[in-house]
């Protein structure tokens, strides 16, 4: 019998990865998952908008960024804090999707990029089909919020003065080594 690549071993680490870079589709349309190309520099989505899909970026890479709010001592910075720089099989959008909330930061292709764009409808039909993919997003999502939480513990370290602060990565969180 032979053993499905993207179902782990027992005692082995899950690494399932694959299972955002396979396209599903439904026959009722409510699940269909489209792919949408983008150019160097063009916004797949933008902070504060309303929409309600998730991508999975299929080539390229695309940058994850924020407005830098304004304040007293800001003008010298640059006008945008660069949160991630994703690749191939990486997510973004997921807030939006499951929270049903404006977005939070934008997207932008940096060099051309193909994403899987999975609407709320696709992701469910997904769910349904193939449960890893369910387990590696849960699992890339504690990936992020532990990232996040080293990086607010130094951040803290760091305001209260503290030379135990060692040096961060510059973006908000890592993603995988591809």
């Amino acid at each position: 019998m032979d053993r499905d690549p993207d179902c782990p071993r027992r005692g082995s680490p899950a690494r399932v990865s694959g299972v955002f870079n396979r396209p599903l589709s439904s026959s009722n349309g409510h699940g269909t998952e489209q792919s949408r190309s983008y150019g160097h520099g063009e916004l797949i989505c933008q902070e504060g908008e309303s929409s309600s899909e998730m991508f999975v970026i299929q080539s390229g890479s695309v940058r994850i960024f924020k407005a830098r709010p304004p304040g007293p001592g800001r003008s010298s910075q640059p006008p945008e804090i660069e949160l991630a720089l994703l690749h191939k099989g990486d997510f973004f959008g997921e807030m939006s999707l499951l929270e049903g909330l404006p977005r939070d930061a934008s997207a932008q292709a940096q060099g051309s990029a193909e994403v899987l764009v999975i609407t709320p409808g696709a992701l469910l039909v997904r769910l349904r089909r193939d449960p890893t993919f369910a387990f590696e997003l849960l699992r890339r999502l504690s990936s992020r919020v532990r990232s996040l939480n080293a990086r607010l513990i130094a951040a803290l370290a760091e305001q209260e003065g503290d030379a135990r602060a060692s040096a961060q990565p510059p973006l908000l969180y890592a993603t995988e080594s591809k």
